[in-house]
C-alpha cells in the first residue's frame, strides 16, 4: 500500500499506521463523498444559473421586504446584560417598586437667576398638564404648594434669623414695591432709602438692591441679557445658589414606531421656542433622562451605522475594482454579498426580533468579512481558468472549500463564544454574525458559482499570476528567503515587550462614554453629575419600613464612602419649633405688606413721571451717603449709559429690575403661613414617590468622592453592599456591570483558543502547522493590546470584543497559507501562488469595511471600529511577514505526512 494517495488536488489520505483502519476509511468516504457532492452542486449551480439566481432574487426581496417593516434597534445599555444577574433582578424589582421612576424624561431648566427658572418651570408644568394624551404624568418636585408654604421651614435656623433680620429693615421698602413693582416705585422707593432723612439701617438695606441693580443696568447697556435676582436681594448669602429646576416626565411612548418618544421631545423642543425659553431670553430648557437617552441614542446609532455601512461598501468596491480588476467578478461578488447581508438581516431579526447598539454593527462585519469568501473563489477561479477552463468554477470550489470552511468555522467560533456569557450585547452580535459566516460561505459556494455561469470570463481572461509578483512581494519573499531568523527574532523580542507592558492595559467600563457626546441629552446628564441636587450617582436600597429606613440611615451615614443619605424622613424639617415662632414674628411685622385683600390698582405711570422719578434717583444717587457711595456710583454710571428718554428702553428696564419680583413676594407671602410638618401631613405625590404600597420606603445614598473613578466606584459599590447587600442603583449598576464585561471578556478569548485549538488538532493533527497558525495569532494579539495602550484606547463595553475576534478572524489567513504550503511544498513557493495576494485582498476589505466604523461620530461604534481595523492589521502584518518566515526556520519533512489535508 502506498503511503499516501491524492483523492482530489492538494487532498492526501494517510497511511492506515497514521489513524488506524476504520478511521482512515471513514475520513476517506467522507471526504469522497464530500467532494463527488460539491463538484454536482457547483455544476448544478451552473447548469441551471437562470433559475438559481432569479429564486435567490425572490428570497432576498422577501427578506428585505421583512428586515424594512420589522426593524427596532433596543439603545437601552441595561439590556446589554442578561437579565437574570442579580444586580439587574434588583434593579428590575427597584422599578417595579416605582414604576414612576421608569421611561422619564427630565426637562432641565436653567435660568440666568432662581426667578427666572422658577416662573419659567411654573409656565411649562402648567402647559404640558393640559396635554396628558402627550406628555403623560408630570412631576415637579421644587414647584409643590407644600413645599412654597413650607418654604422657610426647611432653611437653617442661623439662615432664617438673618432672613427675618433684613426683611425686618427692608419692610418699609417692600411695601412700596409691593403696591407699586414699576420702574417709578422701585426709584421712589431707594430715593427714600438713600435720603437724609433715612436711617443707617435703611441705606444698609438698599445695598444689595443696588448691587444687583449695578450689574443688570451695565449689561442692559452692553445689550446683554439681564435680570434682576430678587432672591438673593431678599436673603443674601442664604440664597438658592442654583438657577436650575426640573420637570420630570413620564410620556406615553408609542412603541408601534422606530422613534417611540419622538413626537413628545419634539414638541417639547418647540414649546420651549414658543415661550421664548432661550437663552436670549435667560432661560435654557434641555433634556435627559432614560427616554432622551435613548432617542438620541437611536438618532446617533442610526446616523452612524448607516453612514458606516454606505462607506464600508464604498471601500469594498474600490479594493475589488484595484484587486480582481475584472468587472464580471467584482460585480458577482457585490451581488453575492448583499444578497448574503440582507438574509443575515431578515434571520437576525428573526433569531432576535430587535437589535442592540452593538449587534447593529453586524452589517459592517459581514461586509468586511463575507467578502473574503468571494476574493479567495474569485482569484482561485482566476488562477483555475488557465488548465481548466469551463470547468475553472468546479476546481475554485473543491480546491478552496476546505480552507472557506474552516475560515467560516473559524470566525464563528470566535462570535459564538459569547454566546455562554452574560454579556447579552455581544452574545446577540456573535449569534448574528456567526450564523452570517455560514450564509457567507453558502452563498460564495451557490450565488456565486451561479453569477458566473450566466458571466463567464474569456478564455483569455488575465490570471493572477502576473499580479503576484509584486514589489510588496519580492520584498516579502527576499526577506522570508535571507532573513528568516531575524524575524523571528524581532518577532520574540516584540512578544516579551509586549508582555511586560499587559499590567497596563486600561478598561473604561462607563456605558455612558459609549453615547455620542455631543447630543444634548448626555451633555445634560453629565452636567447634572456634578449637580449634588440633581446627580443620579447614587445607591438606592429598600428598607422595610420607616423604622428599618432611618435606622439603616444612621448606620450608613457613618461609612467614609458616603456623603449623605436621604429618606422620607428628610422632608421633616427640623428644629420646627423654633423657626415657627421666628416665622411667626415675621407675619407679624409684614401683616401691614401682605394682608390686604389686593394691591392698589397699578397704572402705568407717564413718560414724564417715570423720567422725573429717575431724575431723582441719579440725584440721590450722587448724593449718597459714604457708606453707600461705592455701590450708588456704579448705579450712577450704568443709568447714564441708558437712553431715559426711550419708551422701549424704560420698559426693557423695568422688565429686567422688576419682572421677577412680584412672584418673590408671593412665594414670601405664602412662606409666612407654614405650620408643623410630620411624616403624616407630607403630600400624597412625594409619599407615593418615596414609599411602596406595601410600605418599604427608599434610602437614597450618595457618594463622599467621585466615582467616575474606578476605584473610588468600587470602594463606595463595597463599602454599601457590605451594610445593605441588596442595595442597587446606577452605581452598582456600573460596576457589577464592568465585572461581568471583562469576565466575559477572559471567559469569550479563552475559549475561543481552546476551540480553535482543539478543531486544528482534530483536523490537521500536526504540532507544527498548530503552532504555525497560532503564533502569529499571539503576536498580534499582544501588539494589539500594546498598540492600543500606545494610542489611549482604552478596552469599553464595544471594543472588548477585539482580542476574541482576532483569534476567530486571523485564523483564516494561517489556514490559507499553511494549507497552500502543503499543496506547493514550501514557504517561498506559496508566496508564488494567488494565496498572499487574497490574504492581502481580504484583510485590506476587513481593514477598510471596520475602518468605515472607525469614522463614526458614536464613540461606541467608533472605538469597535478602531481596534478591530487594528487587531486585523496587525494579524495580516504577522501572518504575512512572521508566519512564512517560521515556515522557513522550521521546515516541514515531506516525506512525513502524518496528516489530513483538508484542502
Amino acid at each position: 500500500m502506498p503511503a499516501s494517495w491524492d483523492l482530489m488536488p492538494g487532498i492526501k489520505i494517510l497511511p492506515a499506521s497514521a489513524y488506524g483502519p476504520i478511521t482512515r476509511s471513514m475520513m476517506t468516504c467522507v471526504i469522497a463523498l464530500g467532494h463527488r457532492f460539491l463538484r454536482a452542486w457547483v455544476e448544478l449551480m451552473q447548469r441551471t444559473a437562470a433559475v438559481v439566481v432569479l429564486v435567490t432574487i425572490c428570497l432576498t426581496m422577501a427578506a428585505g421586504w421583512y428586515v424594512v417593516n420589522h426593524f427596532k434597534i433596543n439603545t437601552n445599555t441595561s439590556d446589554m446584560l442578561s437579565r437574570d444577574l442579580p444586580f439587574r433582578q434588583l434593579s428590575e424589582e427597584l422599578d417595579t417598586a416605582f414604576p414612576q421612576f421608569s421611561d422619564t424624561l427630565m426637562i432641565v431648566i436653567d435660568g440666568a437667576t432662581p426667578d427666572l427658572a422658577d416662573q419659567a418651570t411654573l409656565r411649562l408644568a402648567d402647559l404640558l398638564r393640559r396635554q396628558p394624551h402627550l406628555f403623560g404624568a408630570v412631576h415637579d418636585p421644587a414647584g409643590d404648594s407644600f413645599f412654597h408654604r413650607h418654604s422657610l421651614l426647611y432653611m437653617d435656623l442661623t439662615a432664617l434669623e438673618r432672613l427675618s433680620d433684613r426683611l425686618a429693615r427692608a419692610q418699609p421698602f417692600l411695601s412700596t414695591l409691593y403696591r407699586e413693582p414699576t420702574l417709578k416705585g422701585l426709584a421712589d422707593m431707594l430715593v427714600l432709602a438713600l435720603g437724609e432723612d433715612s436711617s443707617m439701617a435703611g441705606r444698609v438695606a438698599a445695598i444689595p438692591i443696588l448691587r444687583q441693580m449695578a450689574v443688570v443696568v451695565e449689561a442692559l447697556a452692553q445689550g446683554r441679557f439681564a435680570r434682576l435676582n430678587w432672591e438673593r436681594v431678599m436673603q443674601g448669602r442664604d440664597a438658592a445658589s442654583s438657577a436650575r429646576r426640573v420637570l420630570i416626565v413620564q410620556p406615553p411612548l408609542d412603541f408601534t414606531t422606530l422613534h417611540p418618544a419622538r413626537q413628545t421631545m419634539v414638541a417639547l423642543q418647540v414649546l420651549a421656542i414658543e415661550l421664548n425659553m432661550t437663552p436670549a431670553h435667560g432661560v435654557q430648557v434641555r433634556l435627559t433622562g432614560s427616554v432622551a437617552l435613548a432617542e438620541e441614542e437611536l438618532e446617533s446609532v442610526e446616523t452612524s451605522i448607516g453612514f458606516a455601512n454606505i462607506a464600508s461598501i464604498m471601500f469594498v468596491i474600490i479594493v475589488l475594482i484595484v484587486g480582481l480588476k475584472i468587472k464580471k467578478l467584482v460585480i458577482a461578488v457585490l451581488m453575492t454579498l448583499m444578497i448574503g447581508l440582507t438574509l443575515t438581516s431578515a434571520l437576525a431579526l428573526l433569531m432576535i426580533d430587535s437589535f442592540n447598539i452593538i449587534s447593529v454593527a453586524f452589517a459592517v462585519l459581514f461586509i468586511g468579512l463575507g467578502v473574503d469568501f468571494g476574493i479567495h473563489f474569485c482569484l482561485r477561479y482566476m488562477e483555475g481558468m488557465k488548465n481548466y477552463k469551463s470547468n475553472a468554477a468546479v476546481w475554485a470550489s473543491t480546491s478552496v472549500v476546505g480552507p472557506l470552511t474552516l475560515t467560516a468555522m473559524g470566525a464563528a467560533i470566535g462570535f459564538f463564544s459569547f454566546l455562554p456569557t452574560p454579556y447579552q450585547g455581544f452574545a446577540e452580535l456573535g449569534l448574528i454574525a456567526g450564523v452570517g459566516m455560514f450564509i457567507a460561505l453558502l452563498t460564495n459556494l451557490t450565488v456565486l458559482p451561479a453569477l458566473l455561469g450566466l458571466m463567464p470570463l474569456p478564455a483569455h481572461s488575465p490570471t493572477p499570476q502576473g499580479h503576484t509578483r509584486s514589489r510588496g512581494l519580492r520584498l516579502l519573499t527576499w526577506l522570508v528567503d535571507c532573513h528568516a531568523r531575524m524575524l523571528t527574532s524581532i518577532a520574540a523580542l516584540l512578544v516579551l515587550l509586549s508582555i511586560a507592558v499587559i499590567p497596563a492595559t486600561r478598561f473604561d467600563l462607563d456605558p455612558l462614554n459609549l453615547k455620542d457626546h455631543e447630543t444634548e441629552s448626555v451633555r445634560t446628564l453629565r452636567d447634572l453629575m456634578h449637580d449634588k441636587h440633581w446627580s443620579p450617582q447614587s445607591i438606592i436600597m429598600l428598607a422595610d419600613s420607616p423604622t428599618q429606613a432611618h435606622a439603616l440611615a444612621q448606620r450608613l451615614s457613618h461609612l467614609p464612602t458616603v456623603a449623605t443619605v436621604t429618606t422620607i424622613y428628610d422632608y421633616v424639617p427640623r428644629e420646627q419649633k423654633e423657626k415657627l415662632l421666628l416665622i411667626d414674628d415675621m407675619a407679624t411685622f409684614l401683616s401691614p405688606l401682605f394682608l390686604r385683600e389686593q394691591r392698589e390698582q397699578q397704572v402705568h405711570s407717564s413718560n414724564i413721571s417715570m423720567h422725573h422719578s429717575l431724575v431723582k434717583l441719579e440725584n440721590a444717587l450722587l448724593a449718597a451717603h459714604p457708606v453707600v457711595r461705592n455701590d450708588t456710583q456704579k448705579v450712577y454710571l450704568a443709568l447714564k449709559r441708558i437712553d431715559l428718554k426711550d419708551q422701549t428702553a424704560l420698559q426693557g428696564l423695568e422688565k429686567a429690575l422688576l419682572a421677577t419680583l412680584p412672584r418673590q413676594l408671593e412665594l414670601l407671602r405664602q412662606g409666612l403661613q407654614a405650620g408643623p410638618v410630620s411624616l403624616a401631613n407630607l403630600p400624597h405625590n412625594l409619599c407615593t414617590r418615596e414609599i411602596t404600597t406595601d410600605g418599604r420606603v427608599r434610602i437614597v445614598i450618595h457618594p463622599q468622592y467621585d466615582i467616575t473613578d474606578r476605584e473610588a466606584l468600587r470602594l463606595f459599590v463595597k463599602t454599601v453592599q457590605a451594610v445593605v447587600p441588596r442595595a442597587t442603583g446606577a452605581p452598582v449598576s456600573l460596576y457589577e456591570s464592568g465585572q461581568i464585561v471583562v469576565e466575559s471578556f477572559l471567559f469569550a478569548t479563552i475559549t475561543t483558543v481552546v476551540i480553535l485549538l482543539l478543531l486544528l488538532l482534530i483536523l490537521l493533527r500536526q504540532a507544527r502547522e498548530i503552532m504555525l497558525i497560532f503564533s502569529p495569532l499571539v503576536l498580534a494579539a499582544l501588539l494589539t493590546n500594546t498598540l492600543a495602550l500606545l494610542l489611549g484606547i482604552p478596552y469599553n463595553f464595544a471594543n472588548i470584543i477585539a482580542l476574541p475576534l482576532l483569534f476567530g478572524l486571523g485564523i483564516a489567513n494561517g489556514i490559507q497559507l499553511v494549507f497552500r504550503e502543503r499543496i506547493e511544498q514550501g514557504s517561498l513557493a506559496l508566496l508564488y501562488t494567488s494565496t498572499p495576494r487574497a490574504v492581502i485582498l481580504s484583510a485590506i476589505t476587513t481593514i477598510a469595511s471596520f475602518g468605515s466604523l472607525a469614522l463614526s461620530t458614536h464613540p461606541g461604534t467608533a472605538s469597535m471600529g478602531l481596534l478591530l481595523g487594528i487587531a486585523v492589521a496587525v494579524t495580516l502584518i504577522a501572518t504575512l511577514f512572521v508566519l512564512p518566515a517560521l515556515m522557513a526556520t522550521w521546515p516541514r519533512r515531506w516525506d512525513d505526512l502524518s496528516s489530513l489535508s483538508l484542502h
